[in-house]
């Protein structure tokens, strides 16, 4: 809105001022193009988290598929899977299991069709058993037990030092 009339002795612009995603602000003209100082701030990293598998911890950059033999799906979107073993004498483990994936600020956990299932054991809550194929969201602390005395745990959101990448 703009009042140019000299009776009222004042002018008036549109200015907006919005925040766009939390990381950019930007200052627009009343045609809503960018104006004068567009202000960026850079994103805030990424915090992943983990999964202890073993004496390991993997690091969720990417999806990691554990099993008696894991193997990558046919079609990957995205980043490649990591694929980890585990033991299972008794064959209580599927060849490819489960899925570890972060998605944003959380783990997903995935059974992929596994033929004795999953169980989901979050902190505070009863355990949960998945069906195959289904998901379901995992905080820092649930234990995943796949069976076999295969017991993984989700742990906290892991600091990007070279301390603490994932020991292969």
């Amino acid at each position: 809105m703009r009042s140019d009339d000299p009776d009222r002795g004042e002018r008036l612009d549109d200015t907006v001022l919005s925040r766009l995603d939390d990381t950019v602000l930007r200052r627009t003209d009343r045609r809503g193009s960018a104006a004068v100082g567009a202000e960026t701030r850079a994103p805030a990293p990424r915090r992943l988290s983990g999964v202890v598998i073993g004496d390991s911890v993997f690091r969720l950059d990417g999806p990691v598929i554990v099993g008696r033999r894991p193997t990558a799906p046919r079609v990957v979107r995205g980043a490649a899977p990591r694929l980890v073993s585990v033991p299972s004498p008794t064959h209580e483990v599927s060849g490819s299991h489960v899925e570890f994936r972060q998605d944003g600020d959380v783990v997903v956990v995935t059974d992929l069709r596994s033929t004795n299932g999953t169980i989901v054991r979050s902190p505070a809550r009863l355990p949960v058993r998945l069906r195959q194929g289904e998901s379901t969201v995992a905080v820092p602390g649930t234990i995943v037990d796949l069976g076999d005395g295969n017991s993984l745990e989700i742990v906290a959101p892991l600091r990007s030092t070279a301390q603490e990448e994932p020991h292969t």
